[in-house]
Parts: C-alpha cells; structure tokens; sequence
C-alpha cells in the first residue's frame, strides 16, 4: 500500500468538509481543513501538502483559480476537484489546467478513498521514476562510463560481461559471431564493436542474411557486373566491396545456403571475391561479425553448415543473454524506451505505474527487448493522463505463466477452459488491486456489477 498522504481540504460547507476530513483520517492520512482559498492563499508557497482536495464552488476565488495558482508555485502538489452534477465539462478543463483527477457529487466514502489512493500511487510511481532517472545519470556519468554502447542498456551480471567482451574484441579484426535470440539486441552489439575499433571512422554495412534468396544474397555480397542476369543494367557494387576497411554485418548467418557459404568462406580465407558474372579477382579488407539465433552445431550435423565456415567465424563469439535473464535490467530499459516514445509522441508526460511494473516483471518476454519496447510503445498510445497502467498492457502480459500448464491438454471442453483462465485472470486482477474490487474491474475492462457476478459464480466472495 502506498504510505499515508499529507492532504490539505478546502470546502466551505460544514458538513461535507468535517466528512471528507474523518474518511480521509480513517484511511490514515494526515489531514488539514480550510473553509475557503483566502485561508490558505498568504501562505501558498510554503504549502507543503502532498494532495490538495478542493471543492469548485468556493466564496471568493473558486476550486480553478486555486488549481491555477497552486500548480503555479507549487507544480509537485497534486489536486483533486470536487464538481457538482453536470459540471463534467469543467471537470475535464481542469484535467487539462493540471488537477489530478475529479469527483461529482454525490459520492461515496469508497469512491473518495479510492481516488485518493490512486493518486498516492500516482506520487509513488514519480518518486521512483525521478530516483531512478538520478541514478541511472550517476551511473552513466561516473559508474558505466567504460560501458558506454549507445543503445545497448543494462547493468546486470550478464550485460557487463557482454561489455567486457565488446571491449575487448574491438581492438583486433578477428571475426566475431553474436549468439542471441530474436530480439536481444545483435546489431546493435555489431554497431558498437564497430564504433569501439580502429575501423569506427569507416563504413558499417548489414546485411540481413535471412531476408533474401540465394541468387540476390549472392548479388548483395559480392555485387554483379552489367548483364550478368535480367534486370543487371549496370555494375554493382557488392557489401563486402562498400565495407572496404570497415565493417561488414552479416546478420542471420545461419540462414544462408550451402553455395553461398562457399564462397563466403573464400571471402574470410583469402580476402578476395569476383562479382556476379564478373571475372575480375577484387580483395577486400574488412571485418566480418556475424550474428545468429540458431544452434549452428545442430545446424552442422543436419548438413545445413559448413564446419570449416563455423570455425572462420567462430574466433570469438558473443553471447547476448534473452531478456527474460536479466530481469533487473527491465526498469532501466523502461526509462530509456519512455523517454524516446515521449519525445516521438510529443507527450508532455508519460510515467508508468508500479502495478504496470510489476506486470512486467512477471513476464518473460519471449520477443526479448524488441518485444518490450513495441508493449510501451503500445501501452503509451492508449495510456489516458500520461500514465501508464496494468490495464494499458496487453492482457496476454497478465496471465500467470503456469496458466496453460495448469489446463489439462486433453480436455478440450472450450467453455470449461475459458472459465478456468477467466477465474485466473480475476484473480490476479483482485491480487493487482489489493482486494479493491472497483479496482480490479477497471484492469479487468468490466463495470463493478459484472465483477461481483462473476466473483459469485466462482464463489470468491
């Protein structure tokens, strides 16, 4: 639970100001009350109050004018509008103007309390997000500095050894093979072995090995002259030809056929290559990393790889570990994604919240850092206030990772099964929102009535 609130009242009425006041004391807030803004305006710079909750209709200056003047010396204090029926409009203009969230009368003590913790989870969510931008900036500037690869983030045992590796690899030109799954980051390891060499002021050039056939991968690496097939209208330079003195990025190395690796293999042995329907003998000086995602050792005794070529990129090889092995990274990665999705989607904030977190961490991220960086991007799109929550992540994220184990796979009644994976699915919402069920029926996409038949039929109440 997020720890108690210093929250600050301003209503005029009596009655409805003693209320809010005993509600909020219940739930163990420390509590300050005003009869209107006059009261508090002398003092408002030194307002040290966490959430202040104000009633619209005020004597004198109004619940707006003090959201204004309040967020314009005081910008960290959160502020929860009180609106009468049918002032909803002025609700959302306030939103906009930098209240938290609102409420129309009439409202329930549990609606008050409700609102009230989302908000304290709103602030604990900030503080985290704001200590782990200073450490991650101390880290960066004084801790990390000899691990300094662009793009490539994490901290965790795995990722320094990868650093280390980069580090060192990057001084000679030994052909280097990066091993990873889809998703993990291999060029981006390729790039900063590159740019951490000798050879960092010449050209870096990819190729994706995977996305094309024999005949144009061929005509990709090594170039054609004019006229060696249909379509060949001029000369062309091959990658390897482009890469002169630099680097060339051979990805999904696995993938490539058996010709092909012959003569790629000629390419690594004696540093020279004819183009396609060329006969001119053309030297290259440039070096080879590769990267695959496949077991080039099965791939070997399947007859699918050459063994000599396995060894001619097998110098030193790299291992990038799945991102579902170095879990601690997720919060940097988190950071380092918002930030860039921020500026892309020009949102003026954009935060994520401790559930959403902790929904996060709980997967395990079978499309690696690719994977986790299309899920923020998704989820800021659809997030609402700048704020993304457990309910903006896609529901697969949710499930717990023993939930198809626990099916019996030769029961396929569909209507049971669903049942099963729907009561799942109502629980972790219920564990997620600490038993609130108005809570657990906004992650679950449900209105609070259809949350409690369900928790009836299942009889989790």
């Amino acid at each position: 639970m997020p720890k108690p609130l210093n929250i600050l009242i301003v209503e005029d009425n009596d009655t409805m100001r003693e209320g809010l006041v005993r509600v909020a004391e219940k739930s163990l807030h420390n509590v300050n009350s005003a009869l209107d803004a006059e009261e508090i305006l002398p003092g408002l710079d030194k307002l040290t109050c966490d959430v202040l909750v104000t009633d619209y209709k005020l004597p004198g200056i109004d619940g707006l004018e003090l959201l204004n003047r309040v967020k314009s010396t005081n910008p960290q204090i959160e502020v929860l509008l009180i609106t009468a029926h049918g002032s909803i409009e002025l609700a959302v203009a306030a939103m906009k103007n930098g209240a938290a969230d609102f409420l129309t009368k009439p409202f329930s003590p549990e609606e008050f309390n409700i609102k009230l913790e989302q908000i304290a989870r709103r602030i604990e969510d900030k503080h985290t997000l704001s200590r782990l931008e200073s450490e991650n900036e101390f880290l960066r500037d004084h801790i990390d500095l000899q691990f300094n690869y662009g793009e490539i983030i994490g901290r965790s045992r795995p990722m320094q050894a990868v650093y280390r590796t980069i580090e060192k690899v990057a001084r000679g030109d030994s052909s280097v093979i990066i091993y990873g799954e889809s998703g993990t980051g291999k060029e981006l390891v390729a790039r900063a072995i590159h740019l951490a060499s000798p050879r960092k002021n010449n050209a870096f050039i990819r190729v994706n090995c995977g996305a094309l056939t024999e005949s144009l991968l061929e005509s990709e690496l090594f170039g054609h002259e004019k006229g060696a097939f249909t379509g060949a209208f001029k000369r062309k330079k091959g990658r390897f030809e482009l890469a002169q003195n630099g680097s060339i990025f051979l990805d999904e190395i696995g993938d490539i056929s058996l010709p092909t690796q012959v003569k790629l293999l000629r390419v690594l042995q004696e540093k020279e290559f004819e183009r396609v329907g060329g006969e001119e003998t053309l030297t290259v000086d440039a070096r080879v990393i590769a990267a695959t995602n496949k077991d080039l050792q099965t791939e070997i005794r399947s007859g699918k790889f050459r063994e000599d070529l396995y060894y001619r990129l097998h110098v030193i090889p790299v291992f990038l570990p799945p991102l579902r092995e170095r879990k601690e990274d997720l919060l940097l990665l988190a950071e380092h994604f918002l930030k860039r999705i921020k500026e892309e989607l020009k949102l003026r904030d954009l935060t994520i919240e401790k559930k959403a977190l902790d929904v996060l961490q709980d997967y395990d991220w079978p499309g690696n850092v690719r994977e986790f960086e299309n899920v923020l991007e998704r989820a800021a799109v659809l997030c609402d206030h700048g704020a993304i929550t457990a309910a903006d992540l896609p529901l697969n994220l949710g499930i717990p990772k023993t939930a198809a184990i626990q099916m019996n796979e030769h029961d396929l009644d569909l209507n049971r099964s669903l049942e099963m994976l729907e009561r799942q699915l109502i629980e972790r919402a219920m564990d997620k929102s600490d038993g609130v069920k108005t809570e657990a029926a906004r992650l679950l996409g449900l209105k609070t009535s259809a949350l409690y038949y369900k928790l009836e039929k299942y009889g989790m109440i």
